[in-house]
C-alpha cells in the first residue's frame, strides 16, 4: 500500500506517520489489511530524522500547491490513500486572505484534481475542522453539535474548511476519490512551537509552563472548548481510512468527539499534575481578536457517527497532560508529580 500525507512534516503529520509506520499494515475501507510499502511526507520542511531514516518513507520538500502544478510526482501513480493534513491555519488565514485561499482552497483542488487523474479512485482522507461551525445572531449554533448540525463559519478559514468539505463530497460523488470527510476538534496538548492557529494558546498554556517558561492564555477563564488529545485524533484519521462505505456512511462530514471543558478547568488540571507554581506561569493576558474567534466556535459536541466506529472522547483533561508529560520528557523543565 502506498500513503501520501499532505503536511506530513507538522506535529500530526509526522505523528499519523509514526503510528502508521508502527503498524506496519492497514485495512483500507474494510478490505483486508495491505502492507504498508511507502508513506510520501510532503510539506514544505522535511521531516524528523527518524523518518527519513525509514526506507518506507520518502519525503517532498515544497509548496503543495507549487508540487502539484511542476510536474513533481507529489502523488504517485499507485496510490492508495492520502491523508490531506497540509492547511493554512485560522489566524494566519483572517491576516492574510490570499494565503487562505491558496493554501486551504486551490491546494485542495489541485490535490483533488491530481487524485482524479489517478483513474483508480484512491481513498482521501481531508482533515477539516470544527471551525465550519460559528455562533451568529441571525443563525445561532445550537447548545450541542450534532453531525447534521448546518455548518455556519464565521471566519476565512472555517469558509475555506468547509468549502473543502463540499469538494470533497462532489469528487466522491462522482467516484473520482472515496471521500472521507472528518472534522477535527482542537488539538491539545500540542508539543513544539507555537503556530498562527487562535487556538494555538490551547496547547501553549499548558505546553509553556511545563517547560518553566510563561504561556498565555487569552481569553477568559469561564471560555469553554471542545478539545481531543493527540492520541484520539490520530485514532480518528486512521479510522476514518479503514472503515468500509457502509459504515462509514454518507459523504458530508463526521465529527471527532471531543471533551468539553473551560480553560480555566485546564490551567487547574495543569496544577494537579505540575503543582501551583507552574500553574503560575500562566499570564492571563486577554486578546478580543483571539476570544472573537474561540468563543463564536462550538464547545460541546454529540458525535453520534464516530461513536458507532467505536471513536470516543478523551475521559478528562487531566489525564491529557499526564500523557503529554509523559510523551515529552525532554520537553518538561518542572513541576513533575507522581
Amino acid at each position: 500500500m502506498q500513503i501520501v500525507i499532505t503536511g506530513g512534516a507538522g506535529f500530526l503529520g509526522v505523528r499519523l506517520a509514526r503510528t502508521l509506520l508502527q503498524m506496519g499494515s492497514l485495512s483500507l475501507a474494510g478490505a483486508p489489511n495491505q502492507t504498508i510499502s511507502l508513506i510520501t511526507l510532503v510539506d514544505r520542511a522535511n521531516p524528523p530524522a527518524d523518518l527519513l531514516a525509514d526506507a518506507r518513507v520518502r519525503s517532498l520538500a515544497g509548496d503543495l500547491n507549487a508540487l502539484l502544478q511542476s510536474g513533481v510526482t507529489a502523488i504517485p501513480a499507485d496510490t492508495d490513500l492520502v491523508f490531506h493534513l497540509a492547511a493554512a491555519v485560522s489566524g494566519e488565514c483572517e491576516a492574510d486572505f490570499d494565503l487562505g485561499m491558496r493554501s486551504n482552497l486551490d491546494a485542495t483542488r489541485a490535490l483533488l484534481q491530481a487524485c482524479r487523474a489517478l483513474n483508480t479512485r484512491p481513498a482521501l482522507v481531508f482533515a477539516s475542522s470544527l471551525a465550519v461551525f460559528g455562533n451568529s445572531p441571525e443563525q445561532p449554533l445550537p447548545d450541542v453539535i450534532q453531525d447534521t448540525t448546518l455548518p455556519t463559519p464565521q471566519n476565512s478559514y472555517g469558509i475555506q474548511k468547509f468549502i473543502g468539505e463540499q469538494m470533497m463530497a462532489d469528487y466522491g460523488r462522482k467516484g473520482f476519490v472515496r471521500a472521507r470527510n472528518l472534522r477535527l476538534m482542537t488539538v491539545s496538548v500540542r508539543p513544539g512551537q507555537p503556530n498562527g492557529a487562535a487556538s494555538s494558546f490551547l496547547s501553549g498554556m499548558i505546553r509553556e509552563p511545563l517547560a518553566g517558561v510563561r504561556g498565555t492564555c487569552p481569553v477568559a477563564p469561564e471560555t469553554a472548548v471542545a478539545l481531543s488529545s493527540p492520541a484520539r485524533t490520530i485514532e480518528g484519521l486512521i479510522c476514518a481510512a479503514q472503515a468500509s462505505d457502509a459504515a462509514w456512511g454518507p459523504r458530508t462530514a463526521m465529527n471527532l468527539p471531543a471533551i468539553t471543558t473551560t480553560v480555566g478547568a485546564m490551567a487547574a488540571a495543569l496544577e494537579r499534575v505540575a503543582g501551583k507554581a507552574v500553574r503560575e506561569l500562566i499570564d492571563w493576558t486577554p486578546d478580543p481578536a483571539i476570544a472573537r474567534i474561540v468563543t463564536n466556535w462550538p464547545s460541546r459536541i454529540d458525535a453520534a457517527r464516530a461513536k458507532t466506529l467505536g471513536l470516543f472522547p478523551d475521559t478528562d483533561f487531566v489525564s491529557i497532560v499526564r500523557d503529554y508529560v509523559r510523551e515529552n520528557p525532554d520537553a518538561v523543565r518542572v513541576g513533575r508529580q507522581p
